[in-house]
């Protein structure tokens, strides 16, 4: 079955192929010990749907956040060639079928992601949705998930009202509830460089004030539920 083979891949990376082993070579290195030193990289995915087995993604972007700052000139943008097609969805994301725009197969593009974020800790807002879309995305090439540490820019936000005693508890917080807080333009909004990019500004106004609350560290910050 392909859960044991990809079982056992996992324990045995020598079978696997080249670009999982260049990959996986990444984390022989430990991850610094200051969140100044961290290379985070700020990601977002444009999708066909919210379906993890029918949907496919259509566009990966990111920027890298090190030193409290975002470097421009350390971008991802990809457009994957699109496998299925759902109207509805256009009306959120923009991209529509046959647009004249390069593209990348699903697997070229994946291979091209895992070069670009090695072993950065990845940041998203609502992280699990974009994280396991790539992780199938992996799945689909017959090999293991995702070993990045992940940031979710809710759940630290969340974290910035708890310390504020502002907090319920239920609340969920979209990018827009965010960016509105923070007064970030939101003009690219719904493209996945653009709210990679509106996130990562988010990100560095969230760990300012989380700094003025408690000492951070980045295995500290991976730990905050």
């Amino acid at each position: 079955m392909i859960f044991d083979w990809l079982k056992k891949r996992k324990e045995d990376p020598e079978n696997s192929p080249e670009f999982w082993k260049a990959y996986l070579k990444n984390f022989e290195e430990k991850l610094p010990e200051e969140i100044s030193d961290v290379r985070f990289v700020v990601l977002d995915t444009e999708t066909t749907g919210f379906s993890y087995d029918n949907d496919r993604m259509l566009c990966i972007g990111a920027v890298s956040v090190c030193n409290n700052k975002i470097d421009m000139g350390d971008n991802f943008e990809v457009y994957i060639k699109q496998e299925r097609f759902d109207p509805e969805s256009v009306k959120i994301h923009g991209i529509i079928r046959n647009e004249k725009i390069s593209t990348l197969t699903e697997e070229e593009a994946v291979k091209q992601f895992l070069k670009y974020i090695e072993n950065s800790i990845l940041v998203a807002h609502h992280a699990s949705f974009d994280i396991t879309m790539i992780n199938r995305a992996l799945k689909r090439l017959e090999v293991p998930k995702l070993k990045n540490k992940v940031l979710d820019t809710e759940v630290l936000y969340r974290r910035t009202k708890i310390l504020s005693n502002l907090i319920d508890r239920n609340k969920r917080y979209s990018l827009d509830d965010i960016a509105e807080a923070y007064t970030i333009d939101v003009t690219d909004r719904h493209t996945a460089a653009g709210d990679a990019f509106i996130t990562a500004i988010a990100f560095l106004k969230i760990l300012g004030r989380l700094k003025q609350k408690e000492k951070l560290t980045p295995a500290g910050l991976v730990k905050i539920k």
